[in-house]
């Protein structure tokens, strides 16, 4: 009998090992979800800032190029890139601290009605959106695409050298917004990449077309 007992205890603490090594895998699988969870989030701000540098980009370069086609003055053609920069960054902060605060409004009232009906969950106030935060961010990130026309232009008196410079810059940093979009958003790199810069390429040559037909016409 004293045998059996011995084998039967030595069975059960057999069948509790598996059992705590499923809960260190369950506790393990939770804790690499949560890792995922934070990167996903990091990620979506890391996007939505380069989305904002690459129009930065594009509409002020796009806008140089447009009085450039018709002013070849160096001064007009950096005056009218700084006025894009300020104008385009005031636009997306204002724009996204509206939008930031609907939804900011939209889950306090939420909040109000679970609080109701006695539904408290815990850390809602720290997963708050920020509007100012959200307006700085967006604002900041549409500066820094539109620097990068706006250097390139600064110190070339030269016309046709300062545009072929423009061009040249704004080529490489579509490349780079391209593919850092592509890999944040987990994309394809080279066609992100290629679309980003066709796009570009097609706002700056529509913007340098058009003001140079309308220009030309006397208008």
């Amino acid at each position: 009998m004293e045998t059996n007992n011995g084998a039967s205890s030595f069975n059960n603490q057999k069948l509790t090992i598996p059992a705590v090594s499923d809960v260190e895998q369950q506790t393990s699988m939770e804790s690499e979800a949560n890792d995922d969870f934070d990167y996903s989030k990091r990620s979506q701000w890391l996007r939505a800032a380069v989305l904002g540098a690459n129009d930065g980009l594009v509409s002020t370069a796009s806008l140089m190029m447009g009085v450039g086609a018709v002013k070849q003055d160096i001064k007009v053609m950096i005056l009218t890139g700084f006025a894009g920069l300020v104008a385009g960054a005031c636009s997306m902060a204002i724009g996204e601290f509206v939008s930031v605060y609907s939804q900011l409004d939209i889950e306090l009232a939420q909040m109000k009605r679970d609080k109701r009906r006695g539904e408290i969950r815990e850390g809602e106030k720290e997963s708050l959106p920020n509007p100012l935060q959200a307006a700085a961010a967006s604002a900041l990130s549409f500066s820094v695409g539109a620097m990068v026309p706006l250097l390139a232009a600064s110190f070339i008196r030269e016309y046709k050298v300062r545009v072929g410079v423009v061009i040249g810059a704004v080529t490489l940093a579509l490349l780079v917004f391209g593919w850092l979009g592509a890999v944040l958003g987990k994309a394809p790199t080279v066609k992100s990449a290629v679309r980003v810069l066709v796009g570009g390429w097609l706002a700056m040559a529509i913007t340098f077309g058009l003001t140079k037909l309308i220009g030309s016409s006397g208008l």
